[in-house]
Protein backbone atom coordinates (compact mmCIF):
# COMPACT_ATOMS: atom_id res chain seq x y z
CA UNK A 1 0.00 0.00 0.00
CA UNK A 2 1.37 3.31 -0.74
CA UNK A 3 2.16 5.38 2.46
CA UNK A 4 2.37 8.47 0.94
CA UNK A 5 1.14 10.35 -1.93
CA UNK A 6 2.87 10.89 -4.74
CA UNK A 7 3.20 14.73 -4.29
CA UNK A 8 4.62 14.33 -0.82
CA UNK A 9 6.93 11.26 -2.16
CA UNK A 10 8.70 14.17 -4.65
CA UNK A 11 8.92 16.16 -1.43
CA UNK A 12 11.17 13.79 0.22
CA UNK A 13 13.32 13.46 -2.72
CA UNK A 14 13.82 17.41 -2.62
CA UNK A 15 14.76 17.20 0.35
CA UNK A 16 16.89 14.54 0.73
CA UNK A 17 18.37 14.51 -2.98
CA UNK A 18 21.28 12.48 -2.51
CA UNK A 19 20.30 9.33 -2.66
CA UNK A 20 22.51 5.98 -3.20
CA UNK A 21 20.86 5.16 -6.57
CA UNK A 22 18.58 6.71 -8.80
CA UNK A 23 16.94 3.68 -11.31
CA UNK A 24 15.26 5.50 -14.76
CA UNK A 25 13.04 3.52 -15.92
CA UNK A 26 9.92 1.61 -14.03
CA UNK A 27 9.55 -1.45 -15.99
CA UNK A 28 9.60 -4.79 -14.53
CA UNK A 29 13.83 -4.15 -14.80
CA UNK A 30 13.69 -1.05 -12.91
CA UNK A 31 11.07 -2.01 -10.53
CA UNK A 32 13.12 -5.24 -9.91
CA UNK A 33 15.87 -3.76 -9.00
CA UNK A 34 14.72 -1.21 -7.27
CA UNK A 35 12.26 -3.79 -4.52
CA UNK A 36 16.12 -5.78 -4.16
CA UNK A 37 18.16 -2.65 -3.35
CA UNK A 38 15.38 -1.40 -0.87
CA UNK A 39 15.61 -4.50 0.94
CA UNK A 40 18.99 -4.09 1.68
CA UNK A 41 18.40 -0.96 2.72
CA UNK A 42 20.11 1.25 0.24
CA UNK A 43 18.42 4.66 0.17
CA UNK A 44 17.03 4.15 -3.89
CA UNK A 45 14.53 6.63 -6.33
CA UNK A 46 12.40 4.58 -9.08
CA UNK A 47 11.67 7.49 -11.81
CA UNK A 48 9.94 6.87 -14.94
CA UNK A 49 8.73 9.42 -17.89
CA UNK A 50 5.42 8.06 -17.88
CA UNK A 51 3.55 5.55 -15.79
CA UNK A 52 4.87 2.13 -14.24
CA UNK A 53 4.98 -0.35 -16.73
CA UNK A 54 3.60 2.15 -19.57
CA UNK A 55 6.66 0.67 -21.78
CA UNK A 56 7.80 -2.27 -23.37
CA UNK A 57 6.88 -4.08 -20.42
CA UNK A 58 3.32 -3.45 -21.23
CA UNK A 59 3.35 -5.17 -24.21
CA UNK A 60 4.06 -8.89 -22.52
CA UNK A 61 2.65 -11.81 -24.50
CA UNK A 62 1.44 -12.57 -20.92
CA UNK A 63 3.84 -15.94 -20.69
CA UNK A 64 6.04 -16.73 -17.76
CA UNK A 65 7.93 -19.33 -19.30
CA UNK A 66 11.33 -21.00 -19.53
CA UNK A 67 12.25 -20.54 -23.04
CA UNK A 68 12.29 -23.62 -24.60
CA UNK A 69 12.87 -22.10 -28.27
CA UNK A 70 16.09 -20.83 -26.87
CA UNK A 71 17.88 -24.03 -26.41
CA UNK A 72 18.44 -25.09 -30.12
CA UNK A 73 20.36 -21.00 -29.77
CA UNK A 74 22.51 -23.20 -27.27
CA UNK A 75 21.34 -20.66 -24.74
CA UNK A 76 21.44 -23.71 -21.85
CA UNK A 77 22.32 -21.16 -19.04
CA UNK A 78 19.68 -18.78 -20.20
CA UNK A 79 17.02 -21.77 -20.54
CA UNK A 80 17.64 -22.82 -16.95
CA UNK A 81 17.49 -19.68 -15.19
CA UNK A 82 13.92 -19.24 -17.01
CA UNK A 83 12.90 -22.45 -15.99
CA UNK A 84 13.90 -21.55 -12.29
CA UNK A 85 12.38 -18.24 -12.07
CA UNK A 86 9.57 -19.42 -13.44
CA UNK A 87 8.84 -21.98 -10.93
CA UNK A 88 10.02 -19.34 -8.54
CA UNK A 89 7.15 -17.25 -9.81
CA UNK A 90 4.07 -19.65 -9.34
CA UNK A 91 5.65 -20.66 -5.83
CA UNK A 92 6.01 -16.77 -5.12
CA UNK A 93 2.81 -14.68 -6.54
CA UNK A 94 0.45 -18.05 -7.02
CA UNK A 95 -2.41 -15.18 -6.96
CA UNK A 96 -1.06 -13.33 -10.00
CA UNK A 97 1.16 -16.13 -11.45
CA UNK A 98 -0.60 -20.14 -12.41
CA UNK A 99 0.76 -23.16 -14.13
CA UNK A 100 -0.23 -23.03 -17.74
CA UNK A 101 -0.61 -25.99 -19.94
CA UNK A 102 1.15 -25.31 -23.29
CA UNK A 103 -0.20 -27.37 -26.36
CA UNK A 104 2.68 -28.07 -29.60
CA UNK A 105 1.09 -29.02 -32.79
CA UNK A 106 3.04 -30.52 -34.57
CA UNK A 107 2.75 -31.38 -38.63
CA UNK A 108 6.25 -32.67 -39.38
CA UNK A 109 7.85 -35.74 -38.29
CA UNK A 110 12.00 -35.20 -39.01
CA UNK A 111 12.26 -31.58 -40.28
CA UNK A 112 14.75 -29.16 -38.42
CA UNK A 113 16.93 -32.66 -37.79
CA UNK A 114 19.90 -30.42 -39.79
CA UNK A 115 18.43 -27.03 -39.02
CA UNK A 116 18.67 -27.66 -35.40
CA UNK A 117 22.28 -28.15 -35.20
CA UNK A 118 23.44 -25.79 -38.08
CA UNK A 119 21.60 -23.22 -35.89
CA UNK A 120 23.75 -24.32 -32.48
CA UNK A 121 26.42 -24.12 -34.14
CA UNK A 122 25.74 -20.37 -35.51
CA UNK A 123 26.32 -21.55 -39.24
CA UNK A 124 22.66 -20.78 -40.15
CA UNK A 125 20.92 -18.00 -39.47
CA UNK A 126 17.25 -18.42 -40.66
CA UNK A 127 13.78 -20.05 -39.22
CA UNK A 128 13.04 -23.48 -39.87
CA UNK A 129 9.80 -25.90 -39.29
CA UNK A 130 10.45 -27.87 -36.34
CA UNK A 131 9.17 -31.95 -36.97
CA UNK A 132 8.24 -34.29 -34.35
CA UNK A 133 11.70 -35.53 -33.09
CA UNK A 134 13.27 -32.36 -32.73
CA UNK A 135 10.52 -31.30 -30.30
CA UNK A 136 10.79 -34.09 -28.06
CA UNK A 137 14.35 -33.81 -27.67
CA UNK A 138 13.70 -30.45 -26.75
CA UNK A 139 10.74 -31.27 -24.24
CA UNK A 140 13.07 -33.75 -22.51
CA UNK A 141 15.98 -31.27 -22.24
CA UNK A 142 13.51 -29.09 -20.68
CA UNK A 143 11.98 -31.23 -18.33
CA UNK A 144 15.73 -32.22 -16.93
CA UNK A 145 16.28 -28.13 -16.70
CA UNK A 146 13.66 -28.28 -13.95
CA UNK A 147 14.20 -31.68 -12.44
CA UNK A 148 15.32 -29.95 -9.19
CA UNK A 149 11.78 -27.96 -8.99
CA UNK A 150 9.06 -30.24 -9.57
CA UNK A 151 6.74 -27.25 -10.06
CA UNK A 152 4.95 -28.14 -13.27
CA UNK A 153 3.91 -31.53 -14.82
CA UNK A 154 6.30 -33.09 -17.32
CA UNK A 155 5.40 -33.17 -20.93
CA UNK A 156 3.26 -35.46 -22.08
CA UNK A 157 3.42 -36.68 -26.23
CA UNK A 158 -0.37 -37.13 -28.14
CA UNK A 159 -0.53 -39.37 -31.35
CA UNK A 160 -3.39 -37.41 -33.94
CA UNK A 161 -6.06 -39.54 -32.47
CA UNK A 162 -5.86 -38.49 -29.42
CA UNK A 163 -5.04 -35.06 -30.45
CA UNK A 164 -8.16 -34.73 -32.14
CA UNK A 165 -9.95 -36.52 -29.29
CA UNK A 166 -9.21 -33.60 -26.77
CA UNK A 167 -9.27 -30.95 -29.27
CA UNK A 168 -11.61 -31.74 -31.72
CA UNK A 169 -11.38 -28.57 -33.89
CA UNK A 170 -7.58 -28.73 -34.08
CA UNK A 171 -6.51 -28.83 -37.97
CA UNK A 172 -7.05 -33.19 -38.88
CA UNK A 173 -3.21 -32.95 -40.75
CA UNK A 174 -1.74 -32.85 -37.53
CA UNK A 175 0.73 -35.85 -37.06
CA UNK A 176 1.23 -35.32 -33.17
CA UNK A 177 0.40 -32.72 -30.21
CA UNK A 178 3.08 -32.18 -27.31
CA UNK A 179 1.62 -30.92 -24.44
CA UNK A 180 4.12 -29.42 -21.83
CA UNK A 181 3.78 -26.52 -18.89
CA UNK A 182 4.81 -22.81 -18.44
CA UNK A 183 2.95 -20.37 -16.30
CA UNK A 184 0.73 -17.54 -17.37
CA UNK A 185 0.35 -13.96 -15.80
CA UNK A 186 -3.22 -12.85 -17.11
CA UNK A 187 -2.40 -8.96 -15.83
CA UNK A 188 1.40 -8.57 -15.40
CA UNK A 189 0.90 -4.32 -14.59
CA UNK A 190 -0.41 -6.04 -11.30
CA UNK A 191 2.57 -8.69 -10.85
CA UNK A 192 5.24 -5.04 -11.48
CA UNK A 193 2.69 -3.23 -9.08
CA UNK A 194 3.12 -5.72 -6.05
CA UNK A 195 6.63 -6.34 -6.76
CA UNK A 196 7.19 -1.83 -6.60
CA UNK A 197 4.92 -1.67 -3.47
CA UNK A 198 7.01 -4.73 -1.48
CA UNK A 199 10.14 -2.25 -2.22
CA UNK A 200 8.52 1.03 -1.27
CA UNK A 201 6.95 -1.41 2.10
CA UNK A 202 10.49 -1.58 3.35
CA UNK A 203 10.72 1.85 4.43
CA UNK A 204 11.07 5.68 3.80
CA UNK A 205 14.74 5.17 2.39
CA UNK A 206 12.67 3.87 -0.96
CA UNK A 207 10.63 5.85 -3.04
CA UNK A 208 9.16 5.25 -6.61
CA UNK A 209 7.47 8.05 -8.55
CA UNK A 210 6.13 7.68 -11.88
CA UNK A 211 5.58 11.03 -14.16
CA UNK A 212 8.82 12.05 -13.88
CA UNK A 213 11.94 12.56 -16.21
CA UNK A 214 15.04 12.67 -16.37
CA UNK A 215 16.44 16.25 -17.86
CA UNK A 216 20.12 16.09 -17.77
CA UNK A 217 23.60 14.37 -16.20
CA UNK A 218 26.11 16.83 -15.30
CA UNK A 219 29.18 16.34 -12.90
CA UNK A 220 27.06 14.80 -10.08
CA UNK A 221 24.03 16.51 -10.91
CA UNK A 222 20.86 15.00 -11.92
CA UNK A 223 18.15 17.34 -12.68
CA UNK A 224 14.59 15.38 -12.90
CA UNK A 225 11.26 17.20 -14.16
CA UNK A 226 7.51 16.42 -12.44
CA UNK A 227 5.72 15.77 -15.95
CA UNK A 228 2.35 16.89 -14.03
CA UNK A 229 3.66 19.82 -13.18
CA UNK A 230 6.46 21.09 -15.13
CA UNK A 231 8.25 21.76 -12.05
CA UNK A 232 12.30 20.75 -12.30
CA UNK A 233 14.61 19.99 -9.76
CA UNK A 234 18.23 18.59 -8.53
CA UNK A 235 19.16 14.96 -7.50
CA UNK A 236 22.96 13.93 -6.58
CA UNK A 237 22.97 10.52 -6.30
CA UNK A 238 25.93 8.11 -6.08
CA UNK A 239 24.81 5.73 -9.08
CA UNK A 240 22.71 5.64 -11.62
CA UNK A 241 20.80 3.04 -13.19
CA UNK A 242 19.29 3.01 -16.67
CA UNK A 243 16.40 1.20 -16.76
CA UNK A 244 15.26 2.35 -19.99
CA UNK A 245 14.53 -0.76 -22.24
CA UNK A 246 14.49 0.46 -25.90
CA UNK A 247 15.12 3.42 -24.59
CA UNK A 248 18.55 2.99 -23.03
CA UNK A 249 20.56 4.43 -25.66
CA UNK A 250 18.43 7.36 -25.58
CA UNK A 251 18.74 7.88 -22.23
CA UNK A 252 22.32 7.73 -22.38
CA UNK A 253 22.54 10.30 -24.96
CA UNK A 254 20.48 12.70 -22.71
CA UNK A 255 23.35 12.52 -20.53
CA UNK A 256 25.74 13.25 -23.26
CA UNK A 257 26.82 9.22 -23.83
CA UNK A 258 27.09 7.50 -27.20
CA UNK A 259 26.01 3.89 -27.03
CA UNK A 260 24.65 1.66 -29.05
CA UNK A 261 23.72 -1.49 -26.44
CA UNK A 262 20.04 -2.08 -27.88
CA UNK A 263 19.26 -3.57 -31.36
CA UNK A 264 15.08 -4.06 -30.18
CA UNK A 265 12.59 -6.40 -32.26
CA UNK A 266 8.96 -5.41 -32.28
CA UNK A 267 6.46 -7.97 -30.97
CA UNK A 268 2.75 -6.98 -32.13
CA UNK A 269 -0.27 -9.05 -30.77
CA UNK A 270 -4.37 -9.10 -31.20
CA UNK A 271 -7.04 -9.61 -28.43
CA UNK A 272 -10.32 -11.49 -30.01
CA UNK A 273 -13.70 -11.51 -28.55
CA UNK A 274 -14.24 -15.29 -30.38
CA UNK A 275 -16.08 -17.67 -28.27
CA UNK A 276 -15.85 -20.44 -30.31
CA UNK A 277 -11.90 -20.23 -31.22
CA UNK A 278 -12.07 -19.46 -26.87
CA UNK A 279 -13.92 -23.04 -26.34
CA UNK A 280 -11.04 -24.56 -28.91
CA UNK A 281 -8.20 -23.53 -27.33
CA UNK A 282 -9.99 -24.50 -23.58
CA UNK A 283 -7.39 -23.24 -20.71
CA UNK A 284 -4.24 -24.51 -23.22
CA UNK A 285 -2.06 -21.98 -24.83
CA UNK A 286 -1.05 -22.89 -28.33
CA UNK A 287 2.16 -22.50 -28.87
CA UNK A 288 3.68 -23.36 -32.61
CA UNK A 289 5.86 -22.86 -35.24
CA UNK A 290 3.74 -21.28 -38.64
CA UNK A 291 4.95 -22.64 -41.54
CA UNK A 292 7.99 -20.08 -42.00
CA UNK A 293 9.03 -21.48 -38.65
CA UNK A 294 8.53 -18.73 -36.45
CA UNK A 295 6.74 -19.21 -32.92
CA UNK A 296 3.39 -17.71 -32.22
CA UNK A 297 0.45 -18.44 -30.04
CA UNK A 298 -2.89 -18.52 -28.91
CA UNK A 299 -3.26 -17.85 -25.72
CA UNK A 300 -6.70 -17.92 -23.19
CA UNK A 301 -6.87 -14.57 -21.94
CA UNK A 302 -10.43 -14.65 -19.56
CA UNK A 303 -12.93 -14.88 -21.69
CA UNK A 304 -10.63 -13.70 -24.76
CA UNK A 305 -8.31 -15.08 -26.83
CA UNK A 306 -4.72 -13.24 -27.16
CA UNK A 307 -2.80 -14.00 -30.52
CA UNK A 308 0.92 -13.06 -31.29
CA UNK A 309 3.88 -12.47 -31.70
CA UNK A 310 5.31 -11.18 -34.53
CA UNK A 311 9.31 -10.33 -34.43
CA UNK A 312 10.28 -7.25 -36.65
CA UNK A 313 13.66 -5.54 -36.53
CA UNK A 314 12.83 -2.06 -35.38
CA UNK A 315 15.58 1.14 -35.45
CA UNK A 316 13.51 3.16 -33.01
CA UNK A 317 11.13 2.37 -29.65
CA UNK A 318 8.58 5.24 -30.81
CA UNK A 319 5.84 5.01 -32.00
CA UNK A 320 5.49 1.15 -32.62
CA UNK A 321 1.65 -0.06 -33.93
CA UNK A 322 0.39 -3.44 -35.14
CA UNK A 323 0.38 -3.14 -39.29
CA UNK A 324 -2.22 -5.08 -41.61
CA UNK A 325 0.19 -7.92 -42.51
CA UNK A 326 0.83 -8.91 -38.92
CA UNK A 327 -3.38 -8.83 -38.65
CA UNK A 328 -3.21 -11.13 -41.40
CA UNK A 329 0.23 -13.25 -40.43
CA UNK A 330 -1.95 -14.25 -36.95
CA UNK A 331 -5.33 -14.79 -38.61
CA UNK A 332 -3.17 -17.37 -41.38
CA UNK A 333 -1.77 -18.86 -38.48
CA UNK A 334 -4.78 -19.51 -36.55
CA UNK A 335 -6.78 -20.85 -39.88
CA UNK A 336 -3.55 -23.25 -40.14
CA UNK A 337 -4.20 -24.56 -36.71
CA UNK A 338 -7.85 -24.70 -36.49
CA UNK A 339 -9.32 -24.51 -40.06
CA UNK A 340 -13.00 -24.87 -39.86
CA UNK A 341 -12.59 -21.77 -37.51
CA UNK A 342 -13.92 -18.34 -39.51
CA UNK A 343 -12.00 -15.34 -38.18
CA UNK A 344 -12.10 -11.61 -39.31
CA UNK A 345 -11.04 -8.16 -38.15
CA UNK A 346 -14.63 -7.89 -36.34
CA UNK A 347 -13.47 -10.36 -33.62
CA UNK A 348 -10.54 -7.61 -32.81
CA UNK A 349 -11.52 -5.62 -29.49
CA UNK A 350 -7.61 -4.61 -28.82
CA UNK A 351 -4.25 -4.60 -30.34
CA UNK A 352 -0.83 -3.27 -29.07
CA UNK A 353 2.81 -3.32 -30.01
CA UNK A 354 6.12 -3.28 -28.22
CA UNK A 355 10.03 -3.24 -28.67
CA UNK A 356 11.76 -6.15 -26.91
CA UNK A 357 15.08 -4.26 -25.20
CA UNK A 358 17.61 -6.77 -27.09
CA UNK A 359 21.55 -6.43 -26.89
CA UNK A 360 22.60 -5.40 -30.05
CA UNK A 361 23.56 -7.81 -33.01
CA UNK A 362 23.77 -8.70 -36.23
CA UNK A 363 21.99 -12.60 -36.26
CA UNK A 364 18.59 -12.50 -37.26
CA UNK A 365 15.46 -11.67 -35.15
CA UNK A 366 14.91 -15.02 -34.12
CA UNK A 367 18.28 -15.74 -33.23
CA UNK A 368 18.39 -12.48 -31.33
CA UNK A 369 19.47 -13.32 -27.70
CA UNK A 370 16.77 -12.66 -25.09
CA UNK A 371 19.71 -13.19 -22.52
CA UNK A 372 20.14 -10.06 -19.89
CA UNK A 373 23.24 -8.23 -19.63
CA UNK A 374 24.79 -4.73 -17.20
CA UNK A 375 26.92 -2.28 -19.03
CA UNK A 376 29.03 -0.04 -17.08
CA UNK A 377 29.53 3.42 -18.29
CA UNK A 378 32.41 4.77 -15.73
CA UNK A 379 32.48 8.48 -15.08
CA UNK A 380 34.48 10.79 -17.17
CA UNK A 381 35.15 14.56 -17.42
CA UNK A 382 31.21 15.26 -18.23
CA UNK A 383 29.80 13.40 -15.37
CA UNK A 384 31.22 11.98 -11.88
CA UNK A 385 29.01 8.94 -11.42
CA UNK A 386 28.92 5.90 -12.65
CA UNK A 387 25.61 4.47 -14.91
CA UNK A 388 24.78 1.22 -14.84
CA UNK A 389 22.62 -0.14 -18.03
CA UNK A 390 20.61 -3.44 -17.45
CA UNK A 391 20.44 -4.28 -21.17
CA UNK A 392 18.06 -7.13 -22.87
CA UNK A 393 16.10 -9.45 -20.17
CA UNK A 394 12.36 -10.54 -19.75
CA UNK A 395 9.52 -11.25 -17.53
CA UNK A 396 10.58 -14.18 -16.87
CA UNK A 397 13.52 -13.59 -15.20
CA UNK A 398 13.29 -10.01 -13.59
CA UNK A 399 14.39 -11.55 -10.28
CA UNK A 400 17.27 -12.61 -10.97
CA UNK A 401 18.29 -10.07 -13.34
CA UNK A 402 17.53 -7.26 -10.31
CA UNK A 403 19.69 -10.01 -8.40
CA UNK A 404 22.39 -9.42 -10.46
CA UNK A 405 22.20 -5.88 -11.01
CA UNK A 406 21.79 -5.48 -7.07
CA UNK A 407 25.04 -7.22 -6.72
CA UNK A 408 27.16 -4.88 -8.66
CA UNK A 409 25.81 -1.68 -7.72
CA UNK A 410 26.50 -3.04 -3.96
CA UNK A 411 29.88 -4.24 -4.76
CA UNK A 412 30.22 -0.54 -6.20
CA UNK A 413 28.72 1.17 -2.81
CA UNK A 414 30.65 -1.16 -0.91
CA UNK A 415 27.89 -2.54 0.87
CA UNK A 416 26.77 -6.03 1.39
CA UNK A 417 23.99 -8.05 0.78
CA UNK A 418 21.08 -8.38 3.52
CA UNK A 419 18.03 -10.56 2.22
CA UNK A 420 17.66 -12.64 -0.62
CA UNK A 421 14.41 -12.28 -2.81
CA UNK A 422 14.77 -15.80 -4.19
CA UNK A 423 11.90 -17.18 -2.18
CA UNK A 424 10.32 -13.69 -0.98
CA UNK A 425 6.27 -13.93 -1.85
CA UNK A 426 5.16 -10.85 -3.78
CA UNK A 427 2.37 -8.76 -2.13
CA UNK A 428 2.46 -11.62 0.15
CA UNK A 429 0.95 -8.97 2.71
CA UNK A 430 -2.24 -7.89 0.35
CA UNK A 431 -3.20 -10.87 -1.00
CA UNK A 432 -5.86 -11.63 0.76
CA UNK A 433 -8.44 -9.05 -0.23
CA UNK A 434 -8.74 -7.15 -3.50
CA UNK A 435 -8.88 -3.80 -3.47
CA UNK A 436 -11.68 -1.66 -5.14
CA UNK A 437 -11.76 1.08 -7.72
CA UNK A 438 -11.21 3.91 -5.00
CA UNK A 439 -8.67 2.19 -3.36
CA UNK A 440 -6.54 1.79 -6.72
CA UNK A 441 -6.91 5.24 -7.68
CA UNK A 442 -6.13 7.00 -4.48
CA UNK A 443 -2.87 4.45 -3.49
CA UNK A 444 -1.26 3.23 -6.52
CA UNK A 445 -0.51 6.97 -8.05
CA UNK A 446 -3.18 7.25 -10.70
CA UNK A 447 -2.28 10.42 -12.44
CA UNK A 448 -4.32 9.51 -16.00
CA UNK A 449 -7.42 8.14 -16.89
CA UNK A 450 -5.36 5.45 -19.10
CA UNK A 451 -3.16 4.76 -16.06
CA UNK A 452 -7.20 3.05 -14.61
CA UNK A 453 -8.07 1.82 -17.74
CA UNK A 454 -4.73 0.28 -19.41
CA UNK A 455 -2.56 -0.64 -16.09
CA UNK A 456 -4.62 -0.47 -12.79
CA UNK A 457 -6.87 -2.97 -14.60
CA UNK A 458 -7.90 -4.95 -17.71
CA UNK A 459 -10.65 -3.34 -18.82
CA UNK A 460 -8.62 -1.83 -22.30
CA UNK A 461 -6.85 -5.00 -22.94
CA UNK A 462 -9.94 -6.97 -22.80
CA UNK A 463 -12.13 -4.81 -25.08
CA UNK A 464 -14.14 -3.62 -22.43
CA UNK A 465 -13.52 -0.35 -22.69
CA UNK A 466 -17.25 1.12 -23.75
CA UNK A 467 -17.77 4.98 -23.86
CA UNK A 468 -19.88 4.12 -20.62
CA UNK A 469 -17.79 2.42 -19.30
CA UNK A 470 -14.70 5.17 -19.91
CA UNK A 471 -16.82 8.02 -18.42
CA UNK A 472 -17.55 5.95 -15.38
CA UNK A 473 -14.49 5.52 -14.49
CA UNK A 474 -13.39 9.18 -15.46
CA UNK A 475 -16.32 9.95 -13.05
CA UNK A 476 -14.93 7.71 -10.46
CA UNK A 477 -11.48 9.41 -10.72
CA UNK A 478 -12.61 12.62 -10.86
CA UNK A 479 -14.42 12.35 -7.49
CA UNK A 480 -11.48 10.45 -6.12
CA UNK A 481 -8.62 12.72 -7.49
CA UNK A 482 -10.49 15.79 -7.21
CA UNK A 483 -10.81 16.21 -11.18
CA UNK A 484 -13.39 19.28 -12.58
CA UNK A 485 -15.14 18.71 -15.42
CA UNK A 486 -12.61 20.39 -17.64
CA UNK A 487 -10.17 17.75 -16.59
CA UNK A 488 -12.30 14.47 -17.24
CA UNK A 489 -12.98 16.06 -20.67
CA UNK A 490 -9.37 15.89 -20.96
CA UNK A 491 -8.43 12.60 -19.73
CA UNK A 492 -11.52 11.29 -22.02
CA UNK A 493 -9.86 12.73 -24.98
CA UNK A 494 -6.32 11.19 -23.81
CA UNK A 495 -7.61 7.79 -23.74
CA UNK A 496 -9.34 7.68 -27.53
CA UNK A 497 -5.67 9.58 -28.70
CA UNK A 498 -3.98 6.94 -27.57
CA UNK A 499 -6.23 4.14 -28.57
CA UNK A 500 -6.46 5.85 -31.95
CA UNK A 501 -2.36 6.24 -32.00
CA UNK A 502 -0.85 3.49 -30.00
CA UNK A 503 -3.73 0.86 -30.43
CA UNK A 504 -4.75 1.42 -33.73
CA UNK A 505 -8.55 1.42 -32.71
CA UNK A 506 -11.56 3.62 -33.24
CA UNK A 507 -13.70 5.32 -30.59
CA UNK A 508 -16.77 3.76 -31.69
CA UNK A 509 -20.42 2.77 -30.25
CA UNK A 510 -21.47 0.23 -33.01
CA UNK A 511 -21.04 -3.71 -31.49
CA UNK A 512 -22.16 -2.77 -28.25
CA UNK A 513 -20.25 0.82 -27.94
CA UNK A 514 -16.95 -0.67 -27.75
CA UNK A 515 -13.99 1.55 -27.22
CA UNK A 516 -11.63 0.28 -29.87
CA UNK A 517 -13.98 -2.48 -31.82
CA UNK A 518 -13.11 -1.20 -34.86
CA UNK A 519 -9.47 -1.89 -36.01
CA UNK A 520 -8.42 0.71 -38.79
Amino acid sequence: MMRLARQERIRRLQGNPAPDVLIVGAGINGIGTFRDLALQGVSVALIDRGDYCSGASAASSHMVHGGIRYLENGEFRLVREAVRERNRLIENAPQLVKPLPTTFPIFKRFSGLLNAPLKFLRLLNRPAERGALVIKLGLLFYDWFTRAQRVVPRHVFRSRAESLVQFPALNPQVLYTATYYDAAMPSPERLALEVLKDGEGAGDHAIPLNYVSLVSAKGSEVRLRDEVTGEEFVTHPKLLVNAAGPWIDLVNASMANTTRFIGGTKGSHVVLDHPELRAAIGEHEFFFENEDGRFVLIFPLEDRVLVGTSDIRVDSPEGVTITDEEIEYFFGMIRRVFPAIEIDRSHIVFTFSGVRPLAFGSVSEEQMSRDHKIEMLEPDASQSLPIVSLVGGKWTTFRAFSEQASNVILGRLGLSRKASTANLKIGATRAQAKADLETLIAEEDVVHLDDLLFRRTNTCMLGRATEAKVREFADLAGRTLGWPAERKVREIARMKDILLKKHKMRFTRLAGDVLGKEVL
